[in-house]
């Protein structure tokens, strides 16, 4: 194999075709800039990758002017193309997800130990406000179980719903307040890359455990207990279940199993068969509706029925007073409007991209922060809680045929009218059925194909989803998805502090290198060591690259059989090594000090512009020799070994 390498690259070397490429292919510096041109484009990189201003260039005053109202608010967009025929598609949609937001709105306020009209106030205000500055057609904006029951578990830790109801509900709506700040504030400063760090392995050991904490929550009302732990965990959940029995009521746990069933089979049908969405869209009320009648027609309630109770009529009362930024709770409400507002933002960020990419249209990601950051402001003041896009209603909105967010409008009038004239009919809504309602919506969250994938692809990203998952159940909700972030965190760090580093050896009769350990066809070239890092090099892994390839080397010179030639090259392809910082560069000079005293050469292939650049400024002029860089590994590897040929003919 030696040999027939070694004939290839004579016959390489006397070719004056390949020694004019050879001598054309060079490492070219970059383009000297200023730093702060190097700095403008590293901001304008790092925050602004999509260049929204491009679309002002070249436009006169007025032009930019529209321009810029219309990036503000896109419903001038595509409000003045509206017509009729749009309108009809969005009318059908916008009632059949009020269908679905009026049930679920009331159930999820509930999740949040909030008064169940609050459920309905945050279905009439936000879709409002998102109308007008979301940029997705599908998104359906509301109450979502997730952060219903973040916001109840974390503010119940310090005040209790049932004993100062005035004070929870403030801290409910300063929360909300905060987490809208903070989502406006991603997205003014161009921030959203903070939102993922949450990974798709996280999100979904998360979303499991809460579904099943959310739904084991809901045997208080499907078996009637009325003495229930405060706890969120699995053991005290369960405990509080089976500790209770002499209040368990079998009239209430036959009904609500029947509704269960209803909306399970209803869920089952529209799954398999999308053309059916209405059945599952329309099941909830539907379910509220039958229930309502039976409890009011049989006097249910005095056989241990649990009701709802009377509900506020009217529309929206503000709230701006209710706002708390001073006293002892403060750090509980920025702390949960964080928490809150990072996860809500990341669902409906999710869920509108998913559905945008179903019908082949773009989402802004910063719009929808600041869309959904400034209608949860607005929200808090017009006593309205935490509200994002929900997935449940997207897909019911999408397969109803939402053309444009008019469908939210239509839903939020729907709910206005609920508001002024329908909420008595409310008063013997049992909240059996409202906990069933809960259960089906969520169940939807504990994804095992995903988790499965997760398995077969990533066994790490596999334990951090047992983290999250796990974490929920048995400690709380916030621990868990702490631990779990906490997880991936230390990975990030993991990868960043041990790159990869490969040996890369050559597929016989070409001239392509590839990583041996994957290429069993690969083999090494005799007195050469071949390095990819497939990292940036920096201040947090340059110590371990230093100490890795001097391993390399040992490991080459205690197999190198007798009879070969000794070590002569360490070629690093730095291909892959998109930056490198002063750690960085006093590695690739402190390396080339090391290999000389052991009459190694050190070869550096196809550097990027900013290491190039890095290494310039530093002096480094005895690692940037035309000898000692190359454009390519074959280029390197065929004019080092014909060197190295001519070195050992003349000695002798």
């Amino acid at each position: 194999m030696e040999g027939k390498y070694e004939e290839n690259l004579n016959s390489h070397h006397h070719n004056p075709c390949v020694e004019i490429a050879m001598e054309i292919h060079k490492v070219e510096t970059p383009p000297k800039r200023s730093s702060l041109q190097k700095l403008g484009n590293k901001l304008k990189e790092t925050f602004f990758p999509d260049d929204p201003l491009r679309q002002f260039k070249g436009q006169s005053t007025k032009q930019k002017w529209i321009l810029a109202f219309q990036y503000i608010f896109p419903i001038l967009q595509w409000g003045p193309h509206y017509n009729l025929n749009l309108l009809k598609s969005d009318i059908v949609s916008g009632l059949t997800i009020a269908s679905l937001a009026i049930p679920q709105g009331i159930s999820y306020a509930k999740l949040a130990n909030l008064p169940p009209i609050v459920g309905l106030y945050s279905s009439f205000v936000p879709p409002l406000v998102y109308a007008v500055l979301g940029s997705s057609r599908d998104l359906a904006v509301g109450p979502v179980s997730i952060a219903s029951l973040l916001m109840g578990s974390m503010l119940r830790q310090e005040v209790s719903p049932t004993q100062e109801p005035l004070l929870y509900l403030q801290l409910a709506f300063t929360s909300t307040f905060f987490a809208g700040l903070f989502q406006a504030s991603l997205g003014f400063l161009r921030l959203g890359f903070i939102i993922d760090f949450l990974s798709k392995a996280t999100l979904i050991g998360f979303m499991a455990g809460a579904a099943i904490i959310v739904s084991l929550q809901q045997l208080k009302a499907l078996l009637g207990i009325t003495h229930f732990t405060k706890e969120m965990g699995l053991v005290p959940v369960m405990s509080s279940v089976f500790h209770n029995t002499k209040e368990w009521s079998w009239q209430t746990i036959l009904m609500g199993f029947c509704f269960l069933v209803f909306l399970l089979v209803a869920r089952h049908i529209s799954i398999k068969k999308p053309k059916l969405f209405w059945v599952s869209a329309g099941a909830p009320l539907l379910s509220v509706i039958v229930s309502t009648l039976f409890v009011f027609g049989f006097k249910a309630q005095k056989h241990g029925i649990l009701v709802i109770g009377k509900l506020e009529q009217g529309l929206n009362p503000p709230s701006w007073n209710m706002l708390h930024f001073t006293g002892s709770h403060i750090a509980l409400v920025m702390k949960t409007g964080l928490i809150t507002g990072i996860i809500s933002l990341t669902e409906g960020i999710a869920v509108g991209r998913t559905f945008a990419a179903l019908k082949n249209y773009q989402v802004d990601g910063n719009k929808e922060m600041i869309a959904i950051g400034v209608m949860n402001v607005v929200g808090s003041t017009t006593s309205c809680y935490i509200t994002t896009g929900a997935f449940s209603r997207s897909a019911v909105n999408h397969n109803a045929g939402a053309k444009t967010a008019v469908s939210n409008i239509i839903m939020a009038v729907t709910v206005m009218v609920t508001l002024l004239f329908l909420m008595p009919l409310f008063h013997y809504t049992p909240n059996l059925v409202l906990g069933a309602i809960i259960i089906t919506a969520v169940i939807g969250l504990i994804d095992v194909p995903a988790a499965y994938q997760i398995w077969k692809v990533d066994k790490f990203d596999f334990v951090v989803m047992l983290c999250a998952f796990f974490g929920v159940i048995f400690i709380s909700v916030q621990e868990g998805l702490a631990l779990a972030v906490g997880i991936s965190i230390f990975r990030m760090v993991l990868q960043m502090t041990r790159p990869k580093t490969v040996v890369l050896g050559n597929i016989p009769g070409t001239d392509i290198f590839r990583n041996k350990h994957q290429y069993k066809d690969a083999v090494s070239i005799p007195g050469f060591l071949i390095l990819s890092i497939q990292s940036p090099i920096n201040f947090a892994n340059s110590n371990y690259l230093n100490d890795r390839i001097l391993r390399w080397i040992q490991d080459y010179e205690e197999e190198e059989p007798k009879g070969h030639s000794d070590l002569r090259f360490v070629l690093l392809d730095l291909a892959a090594v998109s930056a490198i910082d002063t750690n960085g560069v006093t590695f690739v000079q402190e390396l080339r000090r090391v290999l000389e005293k052991r009459n190694v050469e050190l070869v550096l292939v196809n550097p990027v512009g900013e290491v190039m650049d890095k290494l310039q400024k530093a002096n480094a002029d005895d690692v940037l020799q035309p000898n000692t860089l190359y454009l390519t590994i074959g280029e390197a590897v065929s004019t080092l070994f014909s060197s190295m040929k001519n070195v050992s003919s003349n000695h002798v």
